[in-house]
């Protein structure tokens, strides 16, 4: 037997061993309804503190026509309420100690209370939140000076190629699919936002039936209860979103040159990759840490950046969403090595998707995901994290405790297979964001 198949079996034997130990003393989800709507809750006593996430179906993919009104909607909600200005609402949450954060992905949105656990302190804080999520304010002022701080963010944009390539990689792989919104809209699209626009955006959106409530801390179940009913306080019943389209697949190599003065050029090979229900999630996260997502030991980077020095950094990333996310292959090279850089990135890709990864980096990077996993869940804002992706994606309640043994099971020829069904060379959308090609 050679040395490289002992290896492999003596990996596979630490990780069932580590998988054990970890599904024995993982987190464990209690959930239950609020007057309809989900609550998962992590009891974490370690520290006197708590943090409570109140996530809606109300992304940048429910902006319609208005592109940035998801994320301008979010960004104003914590403004101030109906009977408390900007500035009276952030004196009294400093005066609690606590903190109040919102966000918004392609999917979801969602507005977060940290506190401690202390029930004088919570007590004050959690109505805050209430009152944000219930009644906000959306003063015209705060409104318009949001607004600009957006425009000025898509001015600062156009001097970032990443940002540039992410958009253009956008359009081309979703084309009308609302995906190919970008979260921060687009300088038309903002200037014609309206503060009415935000106010029905949040009257359809953030309500009951569209959301979904994260406790992790150091609160007893009965208390946990308790912060959910005072959470909700108020919010109406409303109607759940109604379901994203299917992504449809690319059916032809997309190309765009995104001109950009500079001695880079960035390239970005891209489609339509898997949802977070794909039958093949596991195969294909796994087979992209050996290929791309497993820094200067995955397949990508040895063969651009240690043999080649083509480039200082290169990666591959799945992004599971509610339909189907993009896959991403991207690296950043001098503008004179363009063209080498692109042919060794395809054939690299060629190469994988045809042959799969080998056994000693398959075992290699399946240690690396598990043997990772519990600091991806070591706080409780990063487990707040999983839960939101838990409940809002509507996985088992188990998911944290299956993932290492899901990981272990993959094999070299389900990856193969995976890849070779999913990822196109000839169909993907390929994206150049650098000097005009004259100069290559």
């Amino acid at each position: 037997m050679s040395e490289s198949r002992v290896y492999a079996r003596w990996l596979v034997a630490v990780i069932l061993l580590w998988t054990g130990a970890w599904c024995a003393a993982s987190p464990s989800i209690q959930r239950w309804h609020a007057e309809d709507v989900p609550v998962l809750f992590v009891a974490a006593p370690e520290i006197p503190m708590f943090k409570v996430r109140v996530v809606f179906a109300a992304g940048s993919a429910r902006d319609g026509a208005a592109a940035g009104l998801a994320s301008l909607t979010n960004a104003l909600i914590g403004e101030g309420t109906s009977t408390l200005t900007t500035d009276e609402f952030h004196r009294r949450l400093e005066n609690t100690g606590a903190q109040i954060g919102g966000g918004t992905t392609r999917d979801m949105a969602f507005l977060s209370l940290k506190s401690l656990s202390d029930h004088r302190i919570a007590q004050p804080a959690v109505a805050l939140l209430n009152a944000a999520l219930v009644e906000p304010r959306f003063d015209a002022a705060d409104f318009a000076r949001a607004r600009q701080q957006m425009l000025a963010g898509l001015e600062q944009e156009k001097s970032s190629p990443a940002a540039l390539g992410e958009r253009a990689m956008h359009r081309a792989i979703y084309g009308k699919h609302p995906y190919a919104l970008p979260r921060s809209g687009t300088e038309a699209s903002v200037a014609t936002l309206s503060l009415e626009a935000v106010r029905d955006f949040h009257r359809r959106l953030y309500v009951r039936k569209n959301a979904l409530v994260v406790i992790v801390g150091a609160l007893s179940r009965a208390e946990a209860e308790t912060l959910a009913t005072q959470v909700l306080a108020g919010l109406p019943m409303g109607e759940r979103a109604p379901a994203l389209p299917p992504v449809p697949p690319l059916t032809e190599e997309r190309t765009e040159r995104v001109e950009f003065p500079g001695a880079q050029s960035h390239l970005i090979f891209a489609q339509p990759g898997i949802s977070r229900h794909d039958p093949d999630y596991f195969p294909l996260v796994v087979g992209n840490h050996v290929l791309g997502g497993n820094g200067s030991v995955a397949l990508l980077f040895q063969e651009i950046r240690e043999k080649r020095g083509l480039s200082y950094a290169v990666d591959s990333y799945f992004e599971p969403m509610a339909e189907a996310g993009p896959f991403v292959v991207s690296l950043q090279t001098d503008h004179r090595r363009e063209r080498e850089a692109r042919t060794v990135l395809f054939d690299t890709l060629q190469r994988f998707i045809a042959e799969g990864p080998g056994e000693t980096a398959l075992e290699a990077a399946k240690q690396n995901l598990i043997g990772g996993f519990p600091l991806r869940i070591d706080s409780n804002t990063k487990l707040a994290e999983y839960l939101t992706i838990i409940g809002f994606y509507d996985l088992p309640l188990d998911y944290l405790e299956a993932y290492p043994r899901a990981v272990a099971a993959v094999t070299a020829a389900q990856v193969r297979e995976a890849f070779q069904r999913r990822v196109r060379l000839a169909q993907m959308a390929k994206i150049t964001v650098g000097p005009p090609a004259a100069q290559q």
